[in-house]
């Protein structure tokens, strides 16, 4: 089956439910008192679009924190937009440029990749653009391969950056017309990656250069954007997630280790590199043997993993040095897995991470007929220079089991979505806040059923310039917001 490109100015068409309707409460709890949370500001790449609207973690220190507020739970009020087709495409990534405007890239198992810009108040899709198919067999799990352009980028000009399947890295701004996108700048990569090898992430650091990845094979790369010049080494270990950028380098994990790397000499120069415990196998929620985390860096010349022990352990190390500084184990042996990176904040003094279990999850069908994954979202705290990891909280009731969460620094709040089990097999989700103080639920607010529709299958919940929340489905997208 081929899925088409939505259409530019086609009629917003709501997601529907799957039978059977949950029994569930459409919203439990109360509207939540801002309550900011202490942290020290993280810098702003001077390459890449303002900090909250860039990429999916929301800024190049990978941190999944905003700056600003989130929906409360006052009225709260969904809107959804299909695309006008069954499955569009899951848009994963979703930023926001100078306009308020929603950019994203929408890779799809079924057909054609499509970057995307839609109103983001009413979703209603103003431009599209059809990118390259993929080169090669297809993956073995389509649902957790988002090569193609799921981790693309917003630059500091609002363009998008993206990663395509013909092995380039495309450029582009929005045409004159304003219902597609016109091609910048095209950086050809074909010469140093091998037909059928995904390029999965790119990023610019501080002085403008294009570094970049391949899955597989393990590339490591970077572009001198003026002259189109490629460095690149290969690391042959696989490389699953995106990476991390600070003042000071590039920081990325393989299924074996974790790297600082920055370009001087004008080469790809390895500071260092530190293995990490590893289970050696692929639990059930992971995409391979290793970490299923982005690095995360704090304040205080820290950087912190998940590793793949078992249990799995959070690992914090000297971003300067590489050593490990401490690791705590989280959630339980035989039972513990993240996909997706530790959400991080604070000071130099201390700081707080947050991660969540993903174990259980394969595809779709394994929360299906009104089940779910392994619960648990764990709360560390990162004290006494990054010598001490101390669980400052626990919570082992809520299931968000592919989810990308994020917190509001300004009120507090851990936005996730959440799949609990239902008794008559409805595949519910919900939209959850949590105090991130304490790790207390404080309200949910009923998104949907379906084990396709209204799953988020590792897409991230984002908190728009508006103060809404939106998350890419395998159905189409949503928003959520406090009513008037």
């Amino acid at each position: 089956m081929v899925v088409l490109p939505a259409v530019a100015g086609a009629a917003v068409t709501p997601i529907q439910n799957e039978t059977p309707l949950s029994t569930l409460p459409d919203f439990t709890g109360k509207a939540w008192k801002a309550k900011s949370l202490t942290s020290t500001a993280n810098p702003q790449n001077p390459y890449m679009a303002a900090n909250g609207k860039s990429n999916i973690h929301s800024d190049s220190w990978m941190s999944d924190t905003y700056a600003i507020s989130g929906p409360l739970g006052k009225n709260l009020t969904q809107t959804t937009n299909s695309l006008g087709v069954e499955l569009p495409g899951l848009c994963a990534s979703l930023t926001f440029d100078a306009q308020g405007r929603m950019v994203t890239v929408c890779p799809s198992a079924l057909g054609t990749p499509t970057l995307r810009m839609f109103n983001a108040q009413t979703l209603d899709l103003v431009a599209s653009y059809a990118l390259p198919g993929r080169e090669g067999p297809a993956p073995t799990n389509i649902f957790n391969d988002f090569t193609g352009g799921g981790y693309f980028f917003l630059d500091n000009q609002d363009h998008p950056v993206v990663s395509t399947n013909d092995r380039k890295l495309r450029v582009f701004g929005l045409n004159t017309a304003g219902d597609s996108f016109d091609v910048l700048h095209t950086y050809d990569l074909t010469n140093v990656l091998d037909f059928g090898e995904r390029l999965s992430s790119a990023l610019p650091d501080w002085n403008g250069n294009y570094w970049f990845i391949s899955k597989t094979n393990g590339k490591v790369g970077w572009i001198n954007r003026d002259t189109g010049a490629v460095h690149s080494i290969t690391l042959h270990e696989e490389i699953e997630n995106s990476f991390t950028i600070g003042a000071d380098g590039v920081y990325i994990v393989s299924d074996k280790a974790q790297y600082k790397f920055d370009a001087a000499g004008g080469t790809v120069h390895q500071i260092w590199r530190t293995v990490y415990p590893n289970s050696g196998i692929t639990k059930p929620g992971q995409v391979d043997a290793g970490s299923g985390t982005t690095p995360t860096l704090l304040q205080g010349n820290l950087v912190a993993i998940a590793d793949n022990a078992d249990p799995m352990n959070v690992v914090v190390y000297n971003s300067v040095t590489g050593a490990q500084t401490c690791k705590v184990p989280v959630f339980s042996k035989g039972a513990s897995a993240t996909e997706n990176s530790l959400i991080g904040w604070g000071t130099s003094t201390k700081s707080s991470l947050i991660v969540e279990n993903n174990y259980g999850y394969v595809n779709p069908y394994y929360v299906g007929g009104g089940s779910t994954t392994k619960p648990g979202v764990t709360k560390i705290d990162v004290t006494n220079k990054g010598k001490t990891c101390k669980v400052a909280w626990k919570n082992t009731t809520l299931s968000a089991p592919t989810l990308v969460p994020k917190v509001s620094l300004t009120n507090g709040l851990l936005y996730l979505f959440t799949k609990p089990k239902t008794t008559n097999k409805a595949e519910a989700w919900f939209w959850t806040a949590v105090d991130a103080s304490t790790g207390k639920q404080v309200w949910s607010k009923f998104a949907g059923t379906g084990i396709l529709r209204f799953n988020n299958n590792y897409a991230a919940i984002h908190v728009g310039p508006d103060h809404a929340l939106y998350i890419g489905l395998l159905g189409g997208l949503a928003r959520l917001s406090d009513g008037s």
